[in-house]
């Protein structure tokens, strides 16, 4: 069915097979393969994903339609088995990308090396980038031509900490992630892009003090926010 509606690749959830042994896994992410191309997916445990092992990407990175990996662990260590997973395949046409939602900024500047070869995550996957999206491609624009370079300002990393503090609210990291779906629904809210933050699910719901902490954000990081980009385009997009 995608295929036939013009999907270029399938972005790979395997939530349903969180007790599968990893060569099941790596079983149906071939037969996926075989119909069309594949993105592999780490999702954080918190969220419903699996911890896998260094060897499992390794294997993963052999499939010869995988075309990239987004990598969400919300983990260093794991983040690294990819990577290195990767680099060790010798697959230059597998593309990298973030979905380290707490680490957006440093995972895109790092320039991982193993066996004398350098790899760049090319861009992000990231729930964080559902709102205020043209700051975020904005911060990609500037990002890039930084990669590779000799020095990078130390600006950047204050930038890196800044944008955790936001991921950590909207996401609401406090409670174990409970309220992710709901934050984001609430900055969009405010912006006027859609008209509650309810959701499908009547349980999820914005966490205690997660509302005051979104006042918080918003106050503290008023630059990191497309709210006037969104206020000057609303209309237009309500009514075409």
């Amino acid at each position: 069915l995608a295929c036939s509606m013009g999907y270029q690749a399938g972005l790979l959830s395997l939530t349903a097979l969180r007790e599968e042994p990893e060569d099941a896994v790596l079983d149906h992410c071939r037969s996926i393969a075989e119909v069309m191309p594949v993105i592999g997916f780490y999702l954080q445990p918190a969220v419903g994903g699996r911890v896998y092992t260094q060897g499992f990407w390794r294997r993963f990175a052999e499939i010869e339609n995988v075309v990239a990996i987004k990598m969400a662990p919300f983990n260093r260590y794991y983040t690294w088995d990819v990577i290195r997973a990767v680099i060790e395949s010798g697959r230059e046409d597998i593309a990298l990308y973030t979905g380290n939602d707490d680490n957006i900024i440093a995972d895109l500047l790092t320039p991982f090396q193993w066996q004398g070869r350098t790899r760049f995550i090319v861009g992000g996957l990231l729930g964080q980038w559902g709102v205020w999206t043209k700051r975020a491609v904005e911060l990609l624009e500037a990002i890039h031509p930084l990669q590779g370079a000799e020095s990078i300002p130390s600006q950047w990393l204050t930038k890196n900490a800044e944008l955790t503090d936001i991921n950590a609210v909207v996401f609401d990291a406090a409670n174990g992630f409970a309220g992710c779906i709901p934050g984001i629904m609430e900055v969009l809210r405010r912006q006027g892009l859609v008209p509650s933050n309810r959701c499908l699910n009547p349980e999820e719901r914005l966490s205690p003090d997660q509302d005051a902490e979104l006042d918080r954000i918003f106050a503290a990081y008023p630059e990191w926010m497309d709210n006037a980009f969104v206020k000057a385009n609303l209309n237009r997009w309500m009514t075409e």
